[in-house]
């Protein structure tokens, strides 16, 4: 039997693609883009292409798995579920006895799983009464940024851009995420005339097609946003009508940019005075605009001020109110969905602990951790490889007091330490919704191949250990398509593709913040308006870890493995002696990895570059790049703080 269905790419990324599905005797044979979603129809990444390499992977785990070796070398003997989940409920009720139901850690970040994917298992753990793990490692500093200053006026839309005139890119590389944005940025460049600013410590493929490239230090872009306003000010170029209309806190955050001089700004931030002085302008003269604020401003310690202080500049010159203005953020807000408040069970007085999941690693060895964590419940992650301080997260996983189970598709670096491992459905075998963060579309995920193995969906899987627990079913639904159906808030069609913004219309500026109900720039908790903190580090170089084109943070690890060599500048090279493909140790205080070097003139000087997300095989010595990355907490939200790493690189 030959088919092709029609479903929805959940994975970690703005497009959130339509995909058509052909499957053959009930194996899938091709992925290909899908009509329904205005944003991405016409082609998909050459990651999810290539998907059906992880659904028939030769590591894909079919069967529940028990280790019967050393933990960490990946020996298991195959389960059933009962004994399984009989062993995993038991482990769990142990650990209550002992220490608590705070001694559990569920570490779930399903952020490449359809959108209902955790809510059962979020509520199974909120009745228990275990630690809450705050979702930290990546946009809640951007996103808290926003709503402290825009409060939740709806984002720029994406599709908007072609009728931009000026298009700044700041610390966002769609050429490896958000793909589809390329052809509407090519359209407003190319056809209608619009310019491009990306700012960006690397010369990205986007950099490239730019009018200007400013290749910024990294965790100072709030020195640059401030600068920028300085000289607003001083040109007289701030819309004063709009901002005493609509924004407030101004005089606050000009008094703290006023400091911020020319030459002093171009010193810190790395660049020159004339770049500074050339954005203001185009931002102040060529209207409409739109600032793509990305990520990457958010992984330093001065994370949320960047965040912040980028994100104020259109307020001061008026960038709103036509189409093809704003700031443009994560979209998914527009989305009718939600997983409904705390049921009576699921509050607990005094409330449970929080971990942030950055300090993961820090709070597994930590001996005054009290309770200690007895019970680490992973899905939706990689936390060996995703997180901060890896040598950190690698000596907890070690613990023989330590029960770790890890609900996994593959065996990833992290499934490979756990007591108990089970098999996780791919989002091709499961009913739920994906709602994307980078265009105003609302999909659903369709069923379109059974169950790999015995594996089941987080939605299944909390189901049954909601059963082992004893908990009533009101809350724990066992049809996943129930859950979707119950989720859609003003009771449209869970199985409709939905456009949830007319393109082309405009999105009024109609900030709703605590206060006036205006923008407001200096509404940041505890210091107010944004603040810079130089670091101090013995290191000479800046380490940042962006994204791979190969990737989808370490998802496709197992097949789709980047280049993993350091990418240096020629004169840092230079000074140091190494070579194009040289043999190189890159280390710090924290540790030490070994690998190659590229000579690469896109990455400014004092910046070095690897790429995240790869599995600890693909590295030289096993060790990967987090294990040279702190887990120091940004100024905003607790985020992880990647760019902040600091390293020395030596020829070996």
């Amino acid at each position: 039997m030959t088919y092709t269905a029609q479903t929805s790419c959940p994975l970690d990324c703005p497009d959130t693609c339509s995909l058509a599905v052909s499957v053959q005797d009930g194996r899938i044979t091709d992925i290909a883009a899908a009509a329904g979603n205005p944003l991405t129809d016409g082609f998909i990444c050459q990651k999810v292409k290539h998907h059906a390499e992880r659904v028939y992977s030769p590591i894909r785990i079919e069967n529940p798995l028990i280790r019967s070796g050393p933990k960490g070398s990946g020996e298991f003997r195959t389960a059933t579920w009962d004994e399984a989940l009989d062993v995993v409920v038991e482990r769990m009720h142990a650990a209550i006895a002992a220490n608590g139901a705070e001694s559990i850690v569920p570490y779930v970040y399903n952020s490449s799983a359809a959108s209902l994917q955790s809510v059962l298992t979020e509520r199974l753990f909120r009745r228990l009464g275990a630690t809450e793990v705050d979702h930290t490692i990546c946009a809640l500093t951007h996103g808290l940024a926003y709503a402290y200053t825009y409060g939740d006026m709806p984002s720029a839309d994406a599709a908007d851009v072609v009728h931009s005139k000026l298009i700044i890119l700041w610390g966002a590389n769609p050429t490896v995420s958000n793909t589809h944005l390329l052809p509407l940025l090519n359209v407003a460049q190319r056809e209608r005339g619009a310019r491009l600013i990306v700012i960006d410590p690397r010369r990205t493929g986007v950099a490239k097609r730019a009018d200007h490239w400013v290749g910024v230090r990294p965790g100072t872009d709030v020195v640059l946003a401030y600068a920028i306003a300085r000289e607003l000010e001083a040109r007289d170029w701030i819309d004063r009508a709009f901002v005493e209309a609509h924004v407030e806190g101004v005089e606050p955050f000009l008094d703290a940019a006023r400091v911020w001089t020319l030459d002093r700004a171009a010193n810190v931030c790395g660049i020159e005075v004339d770049d500074i002085q050339s954005i203001a302008r185009d931002l102040a003269s060529i209207r409409p605009a739109m600032l793509r604020p990305g990520w990457g401003l958010e992984r330093t310690r001065n994370g949320g001020s960047a965040c912040a202080a980028v994100m104020a500049l259109p307020a001061l010159v008026g960038q709103f109110g036509v189409v093809g203005a704003g700031v443009m953020v994560s979209q998914s807000e527009a989305a009718p969905i939600g997983s409904g408040g705390r049921a009576a069970q699921e509050r607990h007085t005094p409330r449970p602990r929080h971990l942030n999941m950055n300090e993961l690693g820090a709070k597994l060895v930590d001996p005054h951790y009290d309770p200690p964590i007895s019970v680490l419940f992973v899905q939706g992650a990689n936390p060996v490889v995703m997180n901060p301080n890896q040598h950190a997260v690698v000596r907890g996983l070690e613990r023989e007091d330590l029960f770790t189970v890890v609900h996994e598709q593959v065996l990833t670096d992290t499934a490979r330490w756990a007591d108990v491992v089970l098999p996780a459905t791919t989002n091709y075998e499961y009913e739920d919704v994906a709602v994307s963060y980078g265009s105003y579309v609302l999909q659903p995920t369709t069923k379109v191949i059974e169950p790999i193995g015995q594996s089941l969906s987080n939605h299944d899987l909390a189901v049954q250990l909601a059963v082992r627990l004893g908990f009533d079913g009101e809350r724990f639904p066992q049809s996943s398509v129930e859950l979707r159906a119950q989720s859609i808030q003003d009771g449209g069609d869970p199985l409709a593709t939905r456009v949830l913004h007319e393109p082309g219309t405009v999105i009024q500026f109609a900030t709703r913040t605590p206060s006036t109900g205006k923008a407001n720039l200096a509404a940041l908790p505890i210091f107010a308006v944004p603040r810079f903190e130089e670091l101090q580090d013995p290191y000479p170089l800046t380490l940042i870890t962006p994204a791979s084109p190969r990737l989808i943070n370490s998802i496709f690890g197992e097949f789709n493995s980047p280049d993993v060599s350091i990418r240096v500048h020629s004169v840092d090279a230079s000074f140091r002696g190494l070579t194009d493909g040289c043999d190189v140790r890159v280390f710090n205080a924290a540790g030490s990895v070994q690998t190659t070097v590229t000579i690469d003139d896109d990455v400014r000087p004092g910046v070095v570059s690897m790429t995240k997300g790869v599995w600890l095989n693909a590295m030289l010595d096993g060790v990967g790049v987090n294990a040279l990355v702190p887990d120091t907490l940004s100024d905003l939200g607790d985020g992880a703080c990647f760019n902040d790493a600091r390293v020395e690189v030596i020829a070996r």
